[in-house]
């Protein structure tokens, strides 16, 4: 899993993100934490985007809302085990090149939410989220739950509050006109 991971925040950004993207996030700065990083810091609170550009949970379209996202408790029945999300956890630490290594300062976080159809399994949608600094894993989690009932009330289609999150999670609620 660990290869597989590395080969795939090394090597992809998938067809669905660009798709829904339409850019390659346009957020400044490149350069790796550490020789040893995989994966920049320099995009915080953002993911690096070749590391963790988001994926997208094919169950769930514009069509399926109210079966799936819109149901009270719904990402409950989707959502992956501690188990499998602490080893992604522990690699991810590692490949950010974090110098704070304790799992508890984390959250294994979806960037694309479950809640807006992310892939609740898929490595590239999985990075650890600090929960450390303004605009932290917890800040997010608000934001996700605004654009999550802004979708279901109708106020915004699935696919621009995708867009809006995968672009920049911080500035999702305003450009879609809900914050």
């Amino acid at each position: 899993m660990t290869a597989i991971r590395s080969l795939c925040r090394t090597f992809t950004i998938t067809a669905a993100t660009i798709a829904l993207s339409g850019a390659a996030f346009g957020v400044a700065g490149t350069a790796h934490a550490s020789t040893d990083s995989l994966c920049s810091q320099a995009y915080l609170p953002l993911p690096d985007p070749s590391c963790t550009p988001g994926a997208t949970n094919p169950d769930v379209t514009q069509s399926t809302i109210n079966s799936t996202i819109c149901v009270s408790g719904w990402t409950a029945t989707i959502r992956p085990s501690t188990s499998y999300t602490n080893k992604l956890k522990t690699q991810g630490i590692a490949d950010y090149g974090y110098s704070d290594t304790s799992l508890s300062d984390y959250e294994e976080d979806h960037f694309l939410p479950l809640e807006l159809g992310g892939a609740p399994k898929d490595p590239k949608n999985l990075w650890p989220e600090p929960h450390s600094g303004s605009e932290n894993s917890y800040s997010k989690d608000s934001v996700e739950n605004a654009v999550k009932k802004a979708v279901c009330a109708g106020k915004t289609t699935l696919a621009k509050a995708q867009n809006a999150m995968l672009t920049n999670w911080t500035t999702a609620e305003s450009v879609l006109g809900i914050g």
